[in-house]
Formats: C-alpha cells, sequence, structure tokens
C-alpha cells in the first residue's frame, strides 16, 4: 500500500483575485501590447484618476484607454492575437461612436477609445494636445500614460454630461488660474457645448450642430430624435449620409449578447421589422404630443 504523501493539501477552489489587483493587471497587459507596437496610449478613469481630483479612489470595473487614432487597426489586430474578442464596436457602442469594447477571459473589458464624447476637435489632432501634456505612472512596474489633471477633470466633466450627472465638486474649488487654464482647454479641444450640458447652459448654444445630440443625451427622448441628432451633429455632409445609412440597420452586436450567440439572418431580418415598427410608433407618439401642445 503506498501512503499519500504528507502535507498535501486536498483540492480547493481557487480564490478569486481581488478586483483592484485584476483591473492592474489588465492595464499593465493592455500597455505591454501597446508597447510592442509603439503604440501611444493615455489611460483614463477609475484608478488612473490623480488623487487630487478623486480623493477615495474609485477603481472602476473595466480599463479605459484613450488610443492614437493613427495605430487602432494594428492595435485591434495586436489585441485580437493576445485573446481579446471584441464585446461592441465603435459602431454600435454608443450615440457618439466613440469607444469599442474588448473582453479576455482573464482580464475582463476594455474600452478603447478614439476620441472622447463632448470633445469636438478632430480625433487625432485632440490626441495630439492631449498627449504633450500627458503625466506618467508607474503601475505594476510598467510606464503608463495619463492626461494632464486639467484634462482629467475635463473628462470627469464630460463624462457627467453623458451619464447624467453633477459636476465634480473639485471645478467649484478652482482658484481664479484654474477657471482660466480650464476655459482654455475647454476652448481649444471644443467641448463648450458639453460643458454647458452639465452646467445647465445649453440653451445657449442652440445653434450649434451638437445641441440636440446632447439635449437628447441629458435629458432623454425618442429614438427617432436621437439619430436625426446624431445625423445633424456631422462634422461633414458625409458623415451625416453615414449615419443616416446607418439608422435603419439592426444593432448586431446588442442582438448578439441578447441571443448569447451570433444572430442567424432570419433574426436580424426579424429585428429589423421590430426596430421599424417601434420607430413608426415614437413617430407617431412625438407628432400626437405636438400636436397637442398646439
Amino acid at each position: 500500500m503506498i501512503d499519500s504523501a504528507p502535507g498535501v493539501p486536498s483540492a480547493r477552489p481557487v480564490p478569486a483575485v481581488p478586483g483592484r489587483a485584476r483591473l492592474a493587471l489588465s492595464r499593465a497587459a493592455v500597455q505591454v501590447i501597446a508597447d510592442g507596437l509603439g503604440a501611444r496610449l493615455l489611460h483614463i478613469k477609475g484608478d488612473m484618476v490623480d488623487p487630487t481630483l478623486r480623493p477615495a479612489a474609485r477603481p472602476g470595473s473595466d480599463v479605459d484607454v484613450i488610443a492614437d487614432p493613427d495605430v487602432i487597426p494594428a492595435l485591434h489586430r495586436e489585441l485580437l492575437v493576445h485573446g481579446w474578442s471584441v464585446y461592441s464596436t465603435f459602431r454600435f457602442a454608443s450615440s457618439f461612436e466613440h469607444a469599442q469594447t474588448y473582453i479576455h477571459p482573464v482580464w475582463g473589458h476594455l474600452d478603447l477609445h478614439r476620441r472622447f464624447p463632448g470633445i469636438g476637435l478632430p480625433d487625432q489632432a485632440a490626441f495630439e494636445h492631449l498627449w504633450r501634456d500627458r503625466i506618467s505612472r508607474d503601475v505594476c512596474g510598467i510606464a503608463m500614460n495619463t492626461p494632464s489633471v486639467d484634462a482629467q477633470l475635463l473628462i470627469l466633466v464630460l463624462n457627467a454630461a453623458r451619464n447624467g450627472g453633477t459636476m465634480p465638486e473639485q471645478w467649484a474649488s478652482l482658484d481664479a488660474d484654474g477657471q482660466e487654464r480650464m476655459r482654455r482647454l475647454i476652448a481649444l479641444l471644443r467641448a463648450e457645448v458639453a460643458v454647458a450640458a452639465v452646467t445647465g447652459d445649453l440653451d445657449r448654444y442652440r445653434r450649434h450642430r451638437e445641441h440636440l445630440l446632447w439635449k437628447v443625451t441629458v435629458h432623454g427622448g425618442p429614438r427617432i430624435v436621437e439619430w436625426w441628432a446624431r445625423i445633424i451633429a456631422q462634422p461633414t455632409v458625409r458623415g451625416s449620409l453615414r449615419v443616416a445609412a446607418q439608422a435603419p440597420l439592426v444593432n448586431t452586436d446588442r442582438l448578439t449578447r441578447r441571443l448569447g450567440r451570433e444572430p442567424r439572418p432570419r433574426e436580424v431580418v426579424g429585428e429589423f421589422f421590430v426596430r421599424a415598427v417601434r420607430g413608426l410608433r415614437e413617430g407617431a407618439a412625438l407628432v400626437a404630443r405636438k400636436v397637442g401642445r398646439r
């Protein structure tokens, strides 16, 4: 008879990695991939927010980065090679088409931004400005970059506007010099309309093409109005035509998640007609409300 080896414990479940540790390791994993390509990333939100802006650290649940727009195609390919898969695409992620979300079986979710909602400067120009004033930090022994503290505060403001929140406390505590720096930054990045959405001054920008989109974002509204807002918010005629052509299409990202698998062609067609009926109902309800106010 062979005795079992002494001191060998019975099999036990491996404890889950704490969320904060997993998130830090996930950031490091993404940064290593980017470094291998020579791709520039700016880490934002969550535990990358400067302590002066958010003393009580909130690590968040996923990794958020703004990438150099020029390298996004190469970075996308490399992420897939390293086990990441697309969860939602730029086209269907939001009204601003600002980020593509990836998921990894170990590291969780990654939001890869090509822009941040509310910044009206062209994507490449906006990234270059944010990159110029970057701050370097060390996470898990890996060097990472974040926007400047002022730019981080602006991102918190824009995030509050998009999510119907209120101004960060740090905004009210800015001294005269800080207020002037923020005014210059907002003007440079063309973020005036989005900032007005959270300060309550949105009506001052009625003549701006982004006005209706931010009004719908903050106050809600029928999908038909949201799509019209997205169309007129585009900076070019070509962009407006692209969004108009996209409006009737089925959000296959969402349908895939709902079904738990790739949708079959007949399911996509069925969803198309469901969307069409819903759109007609919302349009009719909107007309009825306007007639009732007369």
